[in-house]
């Protein structure tokens, strides 16, 4: 039987979960109202991401992959999400995720590995971590293409600022990138439909 202590250290991990909940993000689950919560992206990542490391035959270690796509945004429980076009907040999103990782390594100190896998995600030194990372700045353009737009014309973003913000990123991965020119190739197709007009 399990003591107290550890029953109360299980409780304070669900309850750090509930948190990721209420972490909104600038994205919308296709063909609902709301926006999708930090929970909702990551088990979509972690399950897309999942997919193309089968379908692809990607050698890729799959539960490292796994484990990288469910800690990717976890320090912004602490440190709220950063809109990918606001370049205000973006200023202070390194400072603030690293105060937020210190913030988690102090409330789950238990929890060692969930510490080393976010770190070693945040350095990007590793073929799995390269991928998720660029996988991660394509679910949400592949999510509005299949509502149609809706956010791009909402937020007043255009496809050049679209390209802009993620050539570089999605470079970390040669498969991914494959996908974003195939994706860029059907947006450039239905631009005046999908994208904000100036």
């Amino acid at each position: 039987m399990k003591s107290e202590a550890d029953l109360q250290q299980l409780l304070s991990f669900v309850e750090f979960t509930h948190l990721a909940h209420k972490v909104e993000r600038v994205a919308r689950i296709n063909g609902m109202d709301r926006y999708a919560n930090m929970v909702e992206h990551s088990y979509q990542l972690a399950l897309i991401a999942w997919y193309l490391v089968e379908k692809e035959g990607l050698a890729l270690n799959k539960d490292l992959v796994l484990r990288y796509a469910l800690v990717h945004d976890l320090v912004e429980v602490y440190a709220g999400d950063t809109y990918f076009y606001d370049s205000e907040a973006a200023k202070t999103k390194e400072k603030r995720e690293q105060e937020a990782l210190r913030t988690l390594k102090k409330t789950i100190p238990e929890f060692k590995e969930l510490h080393e896998t976010i770190s070693e995600y945040e350095k990007k030194n590793d073929s799995e971590s390269r991928f998720v990372y660029a996988l991660d700045k394509i679910i949400d353009p592949l999510n509005i293409y299949l509502e149609g737009g809706k956010l791009w014309h909402e937020k007043k973003i255009t496809l050049p600022m679209l390209i802009e913000k993620k050539v570089n990123k999605v470079k970390l991965n040669p498969t991914v990138q494959e996908y974003f020119d195939t994706l860029v190739e059907q947006l450039k197709e239905q631009e005046a439909q999908l994208f904000y007009a100036k």
